[in-house]
């Protein structure tokens, strides 16, 4: 086998750990605790799902995800000019009413530009604001939950690198291939 072979061979195994090694910490923490029941006090994210899996996931799944979840709704009032309590509601409401009659099955995850758009129709006739305005403010609040992330990977894989657990050129690898799609939520 070549040297370049090797080599690519090397990076490909080291981001595949990094990267599963990253989605079993994610999924280990998003279901080690029972979901709690909706009360009057939970919350959804933009997305109209209770958020607690950290990146991208917004699982349902109690834990630190419930603080998101409030500052999702926080964020979400606060760009379109209304009380938090009442995105609060119409959130909750537009997830009760789209909630599947089963939970979904590997592979069969709702097509994200529909339930935006969906929660966009939903929001705007909730809380009567012209569907453009909570369409971009839901564009926002996605574009800076991704850059968010995107800082996130940068410090774990810049700690990496300074820690002798990879190279600078392994650490690249992974952040193209979380940037392109090859691996990872990281779009």
């Amino acid at each position: 086998m070549s040297r370049t072979k090797k080599m690519t061979l090397g990076l490909s195994a080291t981001a595949l750990a990094l990267v599963g090694g990253i989605g079993v910490a994610g999924v280990a923490s998003a279901t080690t605790t029972p979901a709690p029941a909706p009360s009057a006090s939970s919350s959804a994210s933009a997305d109209g799902s209770t958020s607690t899996a950290p990146g991208g996931g917004m699982g349902r799944h109690g834990g630190r995800g419930g603080e998101r979840g409030i500052a999702q709704a926080s964020a979400l009032a606060e760009k379109l000019g209304v009380e938090e309590a009442k995105v609060t509601e119409a959130l909750q409401a537009f997830r009760e009413a789209n909630k599947p009659a089963t939970p979904p099955t590997e592979g069969t995850k709702p097509d994200a530009a529909t339930r935006d758009a969906a929660l966009a129709t939903s929001l705007s006739g909730t809380l009567g604001i012209e569907e453009s305005k909570v369409t971009a403010a839901l564009a926002e609040l996605r574009a800076e939950k991704r850059a968010e992330k995107a800082a996130a990977l940068t410090t774990r894989l810049d700690q990496a690198v300074a820690d002798g657990k990879l190279t600078q050129a392994e650490a690249d690898a992974v952040t193209k291939a979380v940037e392109n799609g090859v691996i990872g939520g990281g779009r």
